[in-house]
């Protein structure tokens, strides 16, 4: 998966491409033959969401620029998988899903992995975190109209935040926001097709 779908394609930071030797794929994968969890595509994990194609999770990832000092909040667990790359990657990730039955089994993979620097709640994501604020880096894994404005009030001064935004999933492109001392600077990127923001109270 690494050499070929990877590496091949351009993204070649190294500590991303050991974090994905690294974690284990399969096993955030529901409903899936453990050899085809490293199969070039999405996957469903159920109640209409999946897990990206793997390609588009490196290439975020490397986007994302994450040092290991960082401090990342990701929007839309899902399946946990890209919170366990980023475990590996930052100092701390805190990561939240809105849809339960997601959330409980993330919780349970990322426990069993022993990936201590992960914390995890269920609720709204466009709500952010704030009492862990602010967020040298924010991922957000589904798409919306526009970033929530909570997420960019808690990016840290030269923080960077990642997240497909599109009005609707044929218009949808990767955008990178930047926070610097003149305030936030947007900055469009490749085109990609997500599933939405779940909608929550």
């Amino acid at each position: 998966m690494v050499a070929d779908q990877i590496l091949q394609r351009g993204v070649s930071d190294p500590r991303i491409l050991d974090a994905m030797k690294a974690i284990p794929r399969h096993m955030f994968v529901p409903y899936t033959r453990p050899k085809d969890a490293y199969g070039d595509g999405p996957l469903p994990i159920g109640q209409g969401q999946t897990i990206s194609q793997p390609y588009i999770t490196a290439y975020m990832t490397e986007l994302l620029s994450v040092r290991p000092s960082h401090k990342v909040l990701e929007v839309g667990t899902g399946s946990g998988y890209q919170a366990a790359l980023l475990s590996v990657l930052a100092s701390k990730v805190y990561t939240m899903e809105i849809v339960a039955t997601h959330y409980v089994r993330a919780r349970k993979v990322l426990e069993r992995l022993h990936l201590d620097n992960v914390r995890i709640r269920l609720g709204n994501g466009r709500d952010g975190w704030p009492e862990e604020a602010p967020f040298d880096r924010i991922i957000v894994t589904a798409a919306g109209a526009e970033v929530p404005e909570a997420l960019l009030r808690q990016l840290k001064q030269g923080g960077r935040l990642i997240m497909p935004v599109g009005a609707s999933a044929l218009e949808q492109h990767l955008q990178i926001y930047r926070r610097s001392k003149d305030g936030i600077v947007k900055q469009d990127d490749l085109p990609v097709r997500f599933v939405p923001l779940v909608e929550g109270n």
